[in-house]
């Protein structure tokens, strides 16, 4: 039985490269996360005969990965923003990023909004920089009373707000992303459905469990309208010794408790955590899909996982993908998965 081949198909500035690419090419990595980081692609090619032209920074990249058997999965463009050429022996290194991730997303801004909802501010900021919004209906009508921007880049500032409401900000392929962590959509909003990985879908893990931010509660601080004093919100237990309290002082009570319930998520999610590399690669993964394991230790598999970053990387040893997974739900209380074993998600 004849053995499934990597494939891939690259073009640079609409021009096809990939024939060009293909006996010269060491590696391919290409890597998505969920956070505020940008996608990259890297490329290391041969350039024994000296005959590889330096790709200009601001070039066009666009990558398509998969096998010949089942077929290549589109995963956007990207814009060249760094390139290495080393020798002896001769090697061009071309890094890229998510082509959507323009300069001025990066520039510094002096700006206060006021009586808005996160779905007013994303769109703004999306229609600036002529990118489509994806915002989950959830988040997009949460009121937000006033918030500073103040010398920080709408990237910067959009993270920040994300991360105040357990939120994926990320721009992809002319999309700007702001969706609850776990929503389960791709950036089409498309469903991403749950998968289950065995023990012999790979041959590297490392699973790891912290009690560092083990915390009961997460308590947030806010100016009380008409008050001198400041009042606080606990999200969580009631143990006071064992109790985060986040540094800023927010504008009102909603805001702070947005702020202590989000920062109570991630410490949970952040407790357990996963790496699993596939020997088989599968081009059809990404950030945020639901992942369940079985064949493992029964902690790990009673665990439900979120994939947090993905990588696929193509060499002559064939095509793997890395996953880097956090719990879904608390690691301390995990929950079964009959629910999963019957086809739900």
């Amino acid at each position: 039985m004849k053995q499934p081949t990597p494939d891939y198909h690259i073009t640079l500035d609409g021009r096809d490269l990939t024939s060009r690419i293909a006996p010269r090419l060491i590696s391919l990595s290409l890597s998505e996360s969920r956070s505020d980081d940008a996608d990259t692609l890297n490329l290391t090619l041969n350039d024994y005969d000296g005959k590889l032209a330096i790709p200009p920074r601001g070039a066009v990249l666009r990558a398509s990965i998969g096998w010949t058997d089942t077929g290549l999965v589109d995963k956007g463009a990207f814009t060249v923003n760094e390139v290495e050429h080393s020798g002896s022996p001769d090697q061009l290194v071309i890094q890229a990023r998510s082509a959507s991730m323009t300069k001025g997303l990066g520039e510094r801004q002096e700006k206060s909004w006021h009586g808005l909802t996160i779905g007013d501010i994303v769109r703004a900021i999306a229609g600036k920089h002529s990118l489509k919004p994806a915002i989950a209906d959830a988040l997009s009508k949460i009121a937000i009373s006033h918030i500073d921007q103040t010398h920080e880049s709408d990237m910067s500032f959009l993270t920040r707000l994300a991360k105040r409401y357990d939120a994926v900000m990320n721009v992809k392929d002319s999309n700007l992303l702001f969706m609850p962590i776990g929503h389960g959509t791709s950036v089409s909003g498309k469903p991403l459905t749950s998968i289950e990985l065995t023990r012999q879908n790979g041959d590297k893990h490392r699973y790891h469990v912290s009690e560092r931010e083990n915390y009961a509660a997460v308590r947030a601080h806010y100016h009380a309208s008409g008050r001198a004093k400041r009042k606080s919100v606990v999200v969580g237990g009631e143990d006071n010794h064992n109790t985060k309290v986040l540094p800023e002082t927010y504008a009102d009570e909603a805001t702070a408790r947005a702020a202590a319930t989000a920062e109570f998520n991630r410490t949970k999610r952040s407790q357990a955590t996963m790496s699993y590399t596939l020997s088989m690669g599968r081009p059809d993964l990404y950030p945020e899909i639901p992942v369940y394991l079985n064949g493992f230790k029964p902690d790990i598999d009673a665990l439900s996982w979120l994939a947090k970053k993905v990588t696929h990387d193509i060499s002559d040893g064939g095509y793997e993908t890395v996953l880097e997974l956090e719990v879904r739900d608390d690691p301390t209380s995990s929950r079964h998965r009959s629910h999963f074993r019957k086809g739900g998600q």
